[in-house]
């Protein structure tokens, strides 16, 4: 166990550990390098003279620089970070999907397709046949709940969207 009372191979490893964090980023190998200076020190100064110590002073430090200094130390120097929906049936809700298998009546599931994938599916209690268009009203984990529509831009038997508008955007039951 002679190497590890040796302050110039600690200081070695400290100086490989510093720099493999340019590979390795993260803040953590450069404060085990961190440690291993300190232990470097202390070796060289005569405060440990044993290996036994020399270990328990580099795991010691290694936390205190750890836990004392990344925090300190990440607010000057940032990673890779993106900001993205974190509600994710936002993206889904009002979007017409194609009915695959049957759904309903009643409480029947089916199948639709979906963002290139089947998924099961629950309808609002009326028959969807396969080869027809429904719209996307929620999602219950794995299952999409969806309300019939009858064509691709999702308008009713009518002409109409959910809010009553043709697809230049009148009010068709106003005009008429």
């Amino acid at each position: 166990m002679f190497i590890l009372t040796e302050p110039v191979y600690w200081a070695l490893a400290a100086g490989l550990l510093m720099l493999a964090e340019l590979i390795i980023p993260g803040g953590i190998v450069f404060f085990l390098g961190g440690g291993c200076l300190v232990v470097a020190l202390a070796l060289w100064s005569g405060l440990v003279t044993t290996w036994s110590a020399a270990m328990t002073l580099f795991f010691i430090s290694s936390l205190l620089l750890i836990f004392g200094l990344r925090a300190l130390f990440s607010q000057f120097v940032e990673g890779d970070s993106t900001t993205a929906n974190t509600v994710e049936i936002l993206d889904e809700v009002d979007r017409v999907v194609l009915v695959v298998e049957r759904i309903g009546p009643g409480r029947a599931p089916g199948l639709v397709s979906f963002q290139g994938t089947r998924w099961r599916a629950l309808g609002d209690g009326s028959e969807m046949l396969p080869d027809s268009h429904a719209r996307v009203v929620a999602r219950e984990n794995t299952t999409i709940i969806v309300a019939p529509c009858l064509d691709k831009e999702g308008l009713d038997k009518e002409g109409l969207d959910k809010e009553g508008l043709d697809k230049e955007g009148s009010n068709k039951s106003l005009s008429d």
